[in-house]
């Protein structure tokens, strides 16, 4: 994918707020319960020993963050996922898997011809 300097420094920042929202074990639950289907917020809070506003302050770091949308109906606050951000952060994450795999294949092939050297 090729950036010009406009955007750039977007798509790192946007991925910061999306590992930084995935850090907390609470956002990291809402975002799996929400894979299976979408949910109100006091659904998404229930099973949690919190105050309904400190629930929804993490509902609004994921929806910042644009891991979660929100869309009201009368008095119900409905949210779902937003699986394009989670793209992003998974494409992230398979370049440096693809760096890291390239990193230990050379390493292996070093060593290998270290062992055959010091066989001879």
């Amino acid at each position: 994918m090729i950036q010009n300097a406009a955007t750039a420094p977007a798509i790192p920042s946007i991925v910061d707020g999306i590992f930084r929202a995935l850090a907390d074990p609470t956002r990291r639950s809402v975002v799996e319960r929400l894979t299976a289907k979408q949910a109100s917020a006091s659904e998404l809070a229930a099973p949690y020993r919190m105050a309904l506003p400190s629930f929804m302050e993490h509902l609004r770091v994921l929806e910042n963050c644009g891991l979660v949308r929100s869309r009201k109906v009368g008095r119900v606050r409905t949210y779902q996922l937003a699986s394009e951000q989670l793209k992003l952060a998974e494409d992230w994450l398979g370049r440096q898997r693809t760096l890291w795999e390239r990193r230990l294949d050379r390493l292996d092939s070093y060593l290998i011809a270290l062992k055959e050297d010091s066989e001879e």
